[in-house]
C-alpha cells in the first residue's frame, strides 16, 4: 500500500545498473568496430614491424644509420601496435596511422632522393609490400580513430 504523501506521485523507476562513462556521458569503452579497426590495424603494424626486422637481419644492419632506423621502426611499430590494440581509442589509433605514413614517407625519400647518403629502389625485396601494409593499416587505423571521435561525439540517451 502507499502512503498518503506518495498519492500522486509515478512509481519509483526500476533499478538500472550505471554504465561505465568518459566525460559528459559518453561510454568509455570502444565500439565493435573501432575495436575490430584497431586490432586489425595493430597487425597491420606488426606485419610492417616484421617486414622490416626481416630486411635489417637480411642486409640492411650493414647500412650506416639506416639499420638501426630499421630496427627502431621494427620496436616502435611493435609498441605502438601493442598501446593501439590495448586502448582502442582515436589517439593512439591516429599515431598508429602516422607511425605507419612516416614509415611510407621514409622509403618514398630514400628512393626519391635519399636518405642518410642511401639511396632505396621500390624494386628492393618487400619494398611494395611495405607499400601495402602500411599504407592499409594508415587508412584502417585513421577510421578507426575518425569511428572513436564520431562515438565520442554521439551522447547516449537518457
Amino acid at each position: 500500500m502507499t502512503a498518503p504523501s506518495d498519492l500522486g506521485r509515478p512509481p519509483p523507476s526500476p533499478q538500472v545498473t550505471p554504465r561505465r562513462t568518459g566525460g559528459h556521458g559518453r561510454s568509455a569503452r570502444p565500439g565493435r568496430v573501432v575495436s575490430a579497426l584497431c586490432w586489425a590495424g595493430s597487425l597491420l603494424l606488426v606485419a610492417s614491424s616484421v617486414i622490416h626486422f626481416h630486411l635489417w637481419s637480411t642486409g640492411y644492419r650493414h647500412i650506416p644509420t639506416i639499420g638501426p632506423l630499421f630496427l627502431v621502426q621494427t620496436v616502435a611499430g611493435i609498441v605502438v601496435a601493442i598501446l593501439v590494440a590495448t586502448t582502442r581509442r582515436w589517439l593512439t589509433a591516429f599515431a598508429g596511422a602516422l607511425f605507419a605514413i612516416g614509415t611510407i614517407v621514409g622509403l618514398v625519400v630514400s628512393v626519391k632522393i635519399g636518405l642518410f647518403g642511401f639511396r632505396d629502389s621500390f624494386s628492393a625485396p618487400y619494398a611494395h609490400t611495405s607499400l601495402l601494409v602500411e599504407g592499409a593499416a594508415a587508412v584502417v587505423l585513421a577510421a578507426a580513430g575518425a569511428g572513436d571521435l564520431l562515438r565520442r561525439r554521439v551522447v547516449e540517451p537518457t
